[in-house]
């Protein structure tokens, strides 16, 4: 009996436990790299000593005879990587000050069969000529690894961490620490993306570019100081004091691509639930009073998602307020964690904080659940966060004001993404589909972020709010835990838009994004006059040179009502042609709505009617947000009512780039 009861204890300690590590659970994912982790922090001396055994499977139907490797922190070596040549002098608002270098050093690798493949490793640089980048790693394998085969290597590395710069290091005693491990790039098969045949689709780390790897299991141990406060991708299954002023840390993370963490000993531990999913904040003492809002936003973007793009699968996120002097590391995304960000003396009449915290939550579902290729397509992540982010701010907290409230001063936040974009000095450099790194004269955030966010917001309004959830909802099912491209967003585009609206946009929705994703056009449309001519009735009238002409009817009640001829001209001053419409107002009040395809340079509507036109707009729903110049949209005949809006204008454009100044969003 007794030994009955001791089975039944330690099954049920087995089964709490591998329940709370999702042991028995569906995989969601492929999981095709598997690590195990243990790392030492050292951080007296900012640096990690780390052991990695990884298991990876090929998935594909080729024989692969060679792996390659991101060693990300190797952007940081030197001012030779790639990197610090493209990044300008500053990357997210911080400059890399001196000695504040970091690297990664693979120290060994071997086969589970005892094969050293420490030798062959060299390091490679498959996007431009610089021969002195190693950020990636490639690694010959002596036999090759065929379909379905697995292989396992033990990796030994140390990694030297870098003065918080772009998104990963340390400042004094903080640490964020991402891209700190030899992490395995992707193999993409032929027919997945736009593979044609097997290859390694594995860039070197740019200065726009993020991050792309396939989804596994993580189980990593932390060595730490005992008196730091630990936070990780994951879920935390265990804790261990070492004796000698250090703790050991397990987290276990399932359907991930990456693994991130951060310690240290100020951060304040504060949690809140939302549903099952626990909320955790890790806040700096001095902006305790910021963490509220904090949850407030992440409870908001968890409830919009779940309503409008599919379920959070994770029970679990993490949010991290970075040390004063450490916001390189704000504004940004991993699994399950992600680093948030508030301005010093900020009250809620700017809301920078629920900005940062609502976009870095929008990317656990665009790059971490539906995992795109950030390198060659971040429009996908970035582009469709962004206009995920404007509808939850503005739906949230005021179309106008969601970004600024000051009293007779407000901004909201798809009007902040408008400024950015049409105050351009060039609109037209680059398309937004092109390669992050391939940015060469600038334009990769506004191009990539902003323009995004509007020509998903234009069509958006064009096709409907409900047909525009659906293919979002669609897009989503169909594609977490893997590895889409733009083809295969639009062909849910293609096969949801004509289900509701038949053929009244075609069947295929290429002329649109062949526009305003492939192109350089932008987008214009103008109210170009209004003309009311008074009508005169035919009686007895002389001109100047004693020819008959129409007499002077205005003033004579027994010749019938009084007519004008009006007109209206609209105008297409910008290359991209949208379908629209022009709202005509007369003098009484009655409105008449005239449809345009936009195809043409101009059209004309014509009128004779006992009123006069007094004001004209084109596209009057606000539809095309990517359009250019919204104030050239109407015209009226009445006097202006609002000459200082102008100067209004010319103040928001200077404090959204103040805040932009101190924005790092990921």
């Amino acid at each position: 009996m007794q030994t009955l009861s001791i089975l039944v204890v330690c099954l049920v300690a087995i089964t709490t436990l591998a329940q709370s590590q999702s042991l028995f659970r569906e995989p969601l994912s492929p999981r095709i790299a598997n690590y195990k982790i243990s790392v030492v922090l050292d951080p007296s001396q900012k640096t990690l000593s780390g052991k990695e055994t990884l298991t990876w499977r090929n998935a594909s139907t080729d024989r692969i005879s060679e792996l390659q490797f991101h060693l990300y922190l190797n952007a940081f070596k030197n001012s030779r990587s790639t990197f610090m040549k493209e990044f300008g002098g500053a990357n997210r608002g911080v400059q890399m000050e001196a000695g504040g270098w970091g690297w990664t050093d693979v120290t060994s690798m071997s086969t589970s069969d005892g094969e050293d493949l420490t030798r062959s490793m060299e390091f490679i640089h498959p996007n431009d000529d610089n021969g002195e980048d190693q950020t990636v790693l490639r690694v010959p394998l002596s036999r090759p690894l065929l379909p379905g085969q697995s292989i396992q290597l033990t990796i030994g590395f140390k990694a030297k961490l870098p003065r918080v710069f772009a998104r990963t290091g340390y400042f004094q005693n903080f640490f964020m620490i991402g891209q700190w491990f030899p992490k395995i790039g992707v193999y993409e098969f032929a027919g997945q993306r736009y593979a044609t045949t097997g290859q390694w689709n594995c860039h070197q780390f740019h200065s726009n570019t993020e991050f792309y790897a396939d989804y596994g299991v993580y189980d990593v141990d932390m060595t730490l100081p005992k008196e730091y406060v630990l936070g990780a991708t994951g879920i935390p299954v265990s804790s261990k004091d070492n004796g000698d002023g250090t703790k050991t840390v397990t987290h276990h993370a399932e359907d991930v691509h990456d693994f991130a963490w951060t310690a240290s000993p100020h951060f304040l531990d504060l949690t809140e639930q939302w549903r099952d999913v626990k909320i955790r904040v890790l806040m700096q003492p001095q902006r305790a009073h910021q963490a509220e809002r904090y949850f407030a936003s992440a409870k908001i973007a968890l409830e919009y998602f779940d309503k409008h793009v599919g379920k959070y699968p994770y029970p679990n996120l993490t949010i991290v307020d970075p040390a004063y002097g450490g916001m390189g590391a704000g504004g940004m995304e991993y699994p399950t964690l992600i680093t948030a960000g508030s301005l010093w003396g900020a009250g809620t009449w700017v809301r920078f904080a629920e900005a940062v915290v609502i976009h870095e939550f929008g990317h656990q579902y665009w790059y971490g659940l539906v995992g795109n290729n950030e390198f060659e397509e971040a429009f996908l992540d970035e582009g469709f966060n962004q206009y995920t982010e404007t509808r939850i701010l503005d739906e949230s907290y005021g179309t106008k004001n969601s970004m600024l409230n000051l009293p007779g001063v407000s901004l909201g936040d798809l009007e902040s993404s408008r400024m950015a974009y049409t105050s351009m000095p060039n609109p037209k450099v680059a398309p937004t589909a092109t390669f992050g790194w391939l940015f060469k004269q600038g334009g990769y955030g506004n191009l990539t972020y902003q323009k995004t966010a509007l020509f998903m917001t234009t069509f958006d309004r064009l096709v409907g709010r409900a047909v525009m959830d659906t293919i979002m909802k669609t897009y989503f099912e169909r594609w977490k835990f893997k590895h889409p491209c733009w083809r295969d967003f639009l062909a849910v585009v293609n096969k949801v838009v004509p289900k509701y609206h038949g053929n009244k946009f075609g069947k295929d929705l290429s002329w649109y994004f062949d526009q305003v994703l492939y192109g350089t056009d932008v987008c214009d449309y103008e109210l170009t006059s209004i003309g009311n001519n008074e009508v005169v009735s035919p009686q007895g009238m002389v001109d100047r040179d004693g020819k008959k002409v129409l007499a002077d009817t205005r003033n004579d009640s027994t010749k019938g009502p009084q007519l004008y001829d009006s007109k209206v001209v609209a105008s297409r001053l910008g290359e991209v042609k949208l379908p629209t419409s022009v709202l005509v107002h007369f003098d009484n009040g009655q409105e008449v709505r005239e449809p345009w395809d936009g195809q043409s340079r101009w059209i004309e509507f014509r009128y004779r009617r006992p009123e006069k036109i007094t004001w004209a707009k084109v596209d009057p729903d606000t539809v095309m947000v990517i359009d250019m110049n919204l104030n050239n949209n109407s015209k009226t005949t009445e006097p202006a009512r609002a000459p200082l809006w102008k100067y209004t204008v010319k103040f928001l454009f200077w404090l959204q780039n103040l805040l932009q100044i101190g924005a790092v969003v990921g």
